[in-house]
């Protein structure tokens, strides 16, 4: 790779297009829009070679350092899903092949009333992209995400650097460069590139203002979000569907642009041109960035982890771990050792397969007995306690008037063809604590009545139910909700009802960063360990749950899913992968103090 003339950072639409014209001279022009070689570049360069740090990050902080038509990442969710989109991918100049692959606005001005007739020409092809519209995750917590300070140190060193690289570029590099990629989306002279680039700042601040006022508009309907966030519109190549569902988590890595002269009608005669309903109108190229995707990965808990490696290999790291997030569990909870215990397995939880109607591996937890000022106080702290531990949390005060207006689920909107997003559409792993202790008499209205079904098939099925207007759609969702009541809970069912007996008003003390990385590390990576169950123990399992049944006539079939679960996620907190004796008597034994308590 050594001597090309382009930089994959500062320059990736020279990439693509001198690897396009290399794969057209060497095979002719056959591609039907499919990779021909310049995404495989990106990953080595990415991932091969380690330069994935240098990719600057895109956020909210950093968009007004970024310089448009450079490599960025982005990290969110996908909250929707627009369909897909036709352009013109390729088409000849002359006798030469280009490409649009990547970019907005396409170099070979058609009419819309030609564009059917052009679809077909043996000077043009039209390929097809998917949009998506992506977010930042619903309750991220600020520690995933490097700090502003060194992020835009590193946009800044980045602009610089890539300004520098470009002055430096031999004239016959430079002009060879301009003729694949100029400024205005036509060839230029080298003289007129570099004008530009001394003159023109990365995003001007009017287009940076417009942008903020417009993310806090596309924001505002989802609570818990900071409102200064960005979205994005990312663009979606040769990549399958089943790729990419709704409310997953990705990095994606391409090309960024913001081109505040692409007004919405020109976007419209020229990408759409009647070959798809057009969704664009409504999120205008100068309010919300466009990201070309090249490269796209799922991102898990793990992948938002700055603790290092070395922890990994310390003896007795887990066991170590476990026991002091279980100190730090019990001192939050106010002493009490058993509400700790079954908080720790009730973080370690997850959904990991579906039989039926049932979502294997959930365990959602209720502390009850709790007043509203007991309630306020643990749940302060618990709350701050899982937003230092946890990716994505949420905190939700259940009143009646809250259920009485809020929008729960997602909404279609067939006017600007859009889905509304609600409180509950969150991203696989989120945390939710719900304080039933303000919820005083009052009537439901038929949006409390809908709400208060949603919650509780989110705690029971782990499905949130997405109004289509016409339609209803479930959509399988993985969320760890806690419940703070006086009572046990007849809104929100949970696995775990246990009476919650401090001793103490609790512990919200300062944890050392060293301990926390730590935590976060163990409880990312034992939630994902595979587990298994002897056919010795399966025999030692299935005495204990008939002699359970026969002392207990009231115990059943849920009784039984609820300690499979627990015997699961003991060993897991433990690190093992196969349940042992000793970690299925320890679920007895927690199951007789929690009934006990009930006494």
């Amino acid at each position: 790779m050594v001597g090309l003339p382009y930089d994959l950072l500062a320059n990736p639409l020279g990439a693509v297009r001198l690897t396009f014209e290399k794969a057209v001279a060497a095979s002719g022009f056959e591609t039907d829009g499919r990779d021909w070689g310049a995404v495989d570049l990106f990953r080595q360069f990415l991932f091969d070679q380690g330069c994935l740090s240098q990719v600057p990050i895109l956020n909210g902080d950093t968009i007004r350092w970024l310089q448009p038509k450079t490599l960025v990442r982005f990290r969110g969710m996908v909250q929707d899903m627009l369909g897909n989109e036709f352009y013109v991918g390729a088409y000849k100049d002359g006798s030469v092949w280009r490409t649009n692959k990547f970019t907005d606005v396409s170099q070979f001005p058609i009419a819309a009333s030609q564009f059917p007739i052009a679809a077909s020409s043996a000077n043009m092809r039209v390929w097809e992209r998917r949009l998506l519209y992506c977010v930042p995750v619903p309750g991220q917590n600020s520690w995933t995400e490097p700090s502003s300070e060194s992020v835009l140190n590193r946009c800044i060193d980045s602009t610089s650097q890539q300004r520098e690289k470009r002055r430096r570029v031999d004239d016959e590099a430079i002009d060879h460069m301009d003729m694949l990629v100029s400024d205005d989306g036509v060839q230029g002279s080298p003289s007129t590139k570099k004008m530009k680039e001394d003159e023109q700042p990365s995003v001007s601040s009017q287009n940076h203002e417009s942008i903020t006022e417009s993310c806090r508009s596309n924001m505002s309907m989802v609570p818990a979000i900071d409102r200064d966030s960005l979205p994005c519109l990312v663009k979606i190549y040769d990549s399958p569907e089943s790729d990419l569902k709704l409310n997953d988590v990705f990095e994606f890595i391409g090309v960024l642009t913001l081109d505040s002269e692409l007004q919405a009608d020109k976007h419209h005669d020229e990408l759409s041109n009647g070959f798809c309903e057009d969704v664009l109108v409504h999120l205008p190229p100068n309010k919300v960035p466009r990201l070309h995707c090249l490269i796209h990965r799922k991102l898990s808990a793990s992948d938002f982890l700055n603790c290092s490696p070395m922890l990994e290999s310390k003896p007795n790291f887990v066991k170590e771990m476990r026991e002091a997030l279980l100190r730090h569990l019990t001192a939050v909870l106010g002493n009490d050792g058993l509400a700790a215990h079954f908080m720790l397995l009730h973080l370690l939880s997850r959904v990991h397969a579906r039989v039926d109607a049932v979502a294997v591996g959930k365990l959602s937890l209720n502390l009850t007995c709790l007043s509203k000022e007991s309630a306020s106080l643990f749940g302060s702290q618990l709350s701050l306690a899982f937003r230092n531990l946890l990716p994505f949390t949420h905190s939700i005060l259940l009143t009646v008037e809250y259920l009485n207006s809020v929008s729960l689920a997602p909404k279609k909107d067939y006017e600007t063809d859009r889905l509304i997003t609600g409180v509950l559409q969150l991203a696989e792993g989120s945390h939710v604590i719900v304080d039933e202790t303000q919820l005083e008499a009052g009537t439901l209205n038929s949006v409390g009545v809908e709400n208060a079904r949603l919650l509780k098939n989110l705690t029971e099925l782990q499905k949130v139910e997405y109004d289509f207007k016409y339609y209803k759609m479930e959509m399988a969702a993985d969320v760890q909700l806690l419940n703070l009541s006086e009572g046990k809970s007849n809104i929100l069912p949970a696995d775990v009802v246990i009476p919650f007996q401090p001793s103490s008003v609790g512990s919200s003390e300062v944890v050392a960063a060293q301990a926390l990385e730590a935590w976060r590390w163990y409880l990312a990576t034992v939630k994902s360990l595979p587990h298994s169950i002897d056919s010795e123990m399966q025999k030692v399992v299935e005495n204990d749950l008939v002699a359970a049944r026969q002392a207990d006539r009231s115990i059943g079939s849920h009784d039984f899913n609820r300690w499979l679960t627990m015997g699961r996620l003991m060993s897991l907190s433990f690190g093992e992968t196969c349940l042992s004796l000793e970690h299925w008597q320890m679920v007895m034994e927690l199951e007789r103090l929690r009934r006990e308590r009930f006494k």
